[in-house]
């Protein structure tokens, strides 16, 4: 059964920082890409930043610079150091693997508001 657990969202200030964890079972965490993505209300959901097996990364323009994308294979898990956060960053966040063939899990939500 595949799981993607995302958590360490909350409410933070513009300019302030979060830090995100997704812990995956059920899959070949080590050989995939995987991928950031975030839904805001009323708007599709978007991938934002992605990493390969070998650590090759690429970001959305929206977040380049700000955002960093990283994971621990022996862990299986994926992190997002969100920093200079923007009000246009609230969203709930997801990670999945690349393409995203697997069902989305509960996502954590990350509201910028002062």
């Amino acid at each position: 059964q595949v799981q993607l657990l995302a958590s360490g969202g909350g409410l933070v200030q513009p300019g302030g920082s979060l830090n995100l964890s997704c812990a995956t079972s059920g899959i070949h965490f080590s050989i995939l890409p995987m991928g950031w993505f975030r839904q805001a209300p009323g708007k599709r959901r978007e991938l934002v930043a992605r990493i390969t097996r070998f650590g090759d990364i690429i970001y959305s323009d929206s977040v380049q610079g700000r955002f960093t994308i990283s994971r621990d294979n022996a862990k299986s898990t994926l992190y997002l150091r969100m920093t200079s956060l923007k009000p246009e960053d609230t969203a709930v966040y997801y990670c999945n693997e690349l393409p995203p063939d697997n069902p989305w899990g509960q996502g954590t939500q990350v509201t910028v508001a002062s």
